[in-house]
């Protein structure tokens, strides 16, 4: 399989395809700071990642370590709970002194229940429920608690059971989320903290949208705020398709949009492309674009300079980090 890819990329034959006139079409293909006592626990709808990614065998996440949570974190109330704004996660929750709080998607919120027990609650301390409150930014009737397997009441947010991390050193260390697919650090409404945008962007309805990424600046996203990359091996004028056969396995080309939309992005760089199998692929600014299966939430860039080829598209359509 390594040689195969290695031959996509680097000497496969380029698959060679005009344009239309304008590398677009109209736009519609039709595939389109007060504290209160811990309340009863509220409602929560959880929203998808989109991406299908579960990267953990249990999904429990305790393969990695068999270090034991420190003696300060394990069981310690949570005090006020904060909300702290995180560079790549946006809006997370924490506890009065400054760890990431945590969900479990393998729990449920209605009604809730808590299935990390055993070996599990030893990476991921439960949270108990005493002596927690609602600082700015959280809704107080967020707040409730669950009866746990033991018979301890755990902290719940939006119904979901709270949790931390044992990896998790220091106040603002995010290093759960994302663990097995299926731990993520909580956001302030109970749903999973890095959504927010994603969220936003899929009840718009929005197709495209620029996100403003801390190290890129503004990069296009699609609707489920997946990094959007472009091919060093395409190229816009004559229309050349590099990725194909095994490339895309790993590198999926990005459907055409409806341009009534599109969000922070010129109308006059989006457009539609023909691939040599005469599937229709969204184009920026003449440019065959894809997300990458190694993103797995969204915002992420890890398709970032890949092979030296693939980059993340700018709002104005050029190579995100190099300047062109």
């Amino acid at each position: 399989m390594v040689n195969r890819r290695r031959a996509v990329f680097a000497g496969a034959a380029t698959v060679v395809f005009l344009l239309t006139a304008g590398c677009s079409s109209n736009g519609k293909t039709g595939n389109t700071a007060q504290e209160n006592h811990v309340q009863p626990a509220g409602d929560s709808k959880d929203i998808g990642t989109g991406y299908g990614t579960d990267y953990g065998s249990s999904g429990y996440g305790t393969g990695g370590s068999s270090s034991a949570p420190s003696a300060e974190k394990k069981g310690e109330a949570a005090k006020v709970l904060a909300v702290r704004s995180d560079g790549k996660l946006g809006p997370i929750v924490t506890d009065s002194k400054g760890f990431t709080l945590y969900r479990f998607d393998k729990d449920t919120a209605q009604p809730s229940k808590s299935n990390c027990v055993g070996a599990c609650a030893i990476t991921w301390p439960a949270v108990p429920a005493d002596d927690a409150s609602a600082s700015a930014g959280i809704k107080p009737e967020l707040l409730g608690e669950v009866a746990r397997a033991d018979g301890s009441r755990q902290l719940t947010l939006a119904g979901w059971p709270v949790y931390r991390y044992a990896m998790d050193t220091q106040a603002g260390d995010t290093k759960g989320h994302g663990v097995g697919g299926t731990w993520n650090a909580l956001a302030p409404d109970g749903k999973k903290a890095g959504q927010q945008a994603a969220g936003q962007a899929q009840d718009s309805g929005m197709e495209l949208a620029v996100t403003d990424n801390a190290q890129l600046g503004k990069i296009i996203v699609d609707g489920q705020w997946r990094t959007l990359y472009r091919f060093n091996k395409d190229s816009a004028w004559p229309m050349k398709f590099g990725c194909v056969g095994a490339c895309l396995d790993t590198w999926k080309p990005a459907k055409p949009v409806d341009k009534t939309k599109v969000s922070g992005v010129a109308t006059k760089l989006v457009g539609t492309v023909t691939r040599p199998d005469g599937t229709k692929q969204l184009a920026i600014n003449c440019w065959p674009v894809y997300w990458f299966t190694g993103d797995l939430k969204p915002g992420d860039i890890n398709g970032q300079g890949k092979m030296g080829l693939w980059f993340a598209v700018t709002q104005g359509g050029k190579k995100a980090g190099t300047g062109s």
